[in-house]
């Protein structure tokens, strides 16, 4: 007969409380204390990320996490990322210094005609736009699909509250 295994309550990566194997969560715990394996991809200085910074964490209860190693703009979802790549002809193709948003289809279709716009690998079948901001750089333009981006993904009492300003 089998040993029985300890069952436990864990706290998910998401701050949400599950029932798991204790052997499985103290190996995850461990996993995650350790530290996750992506580097950082962005430079603290870099001050097209500032006013990213800026425009993002002005929206209620906005906040910034390290997500796979590029700065994410989240509230209970991530509405923004600095930063993405393409895989073109087999290779990585690094965007530094862009922002990844989530797009209404008709700003997405607007975006994909832009040579500033790109569909950025992993997100970009979920709706997901990337708009290198390298060149000449519209933060009218960018704080608006910030915006855009935030009301796709914030809760209703949220956006009311972006509304009330």
């Amino acid at each position: 007969m089998a040993a029985p295994v300890a069952v436990a309550w864990v706290t998910d990566v998401y701050g949400r409380r599950r029932s798991g194997r204790a052997d499985v969560a103290d190996a995850a715990a461990r996993s995650y204390a350790d530290g996750v394996a992506h580097p950082q991809m962005f430079d603290d200085a870099d001050p097209f990320l500032a006013r990213v910074r800026e425009l993002a964490l002005g929206f209620p209860d906005a906040a910034e996490k390290v997500s796979h190693g590029r700065p994410a703009f989240y509230t209970t979802k991530v509405f923004a990322y600095y930063g993405g790549s393409v895989r073109e002809d087999g290779q990585w193709q690094p965007h530094d210094q862009a922002v990844l948003v989530l797009a209404e289809p008709e700003t997405r279709a607007a975006l994909e005609q832009d040579p500033r716009g790109f569909v950025p690998a992993y997100l970009g079948p979920s709706g997901w736009i990337g708009l290198d901001l390298q060149g000449r750089t519209d933060w009218a333009e960018v704080a608006e699909l910030l915006e855009e981006s935030y009301r796709l993904t914030a809760g209703v009492r949220r956006v009311a509250r972006l509304d009330d300003r």
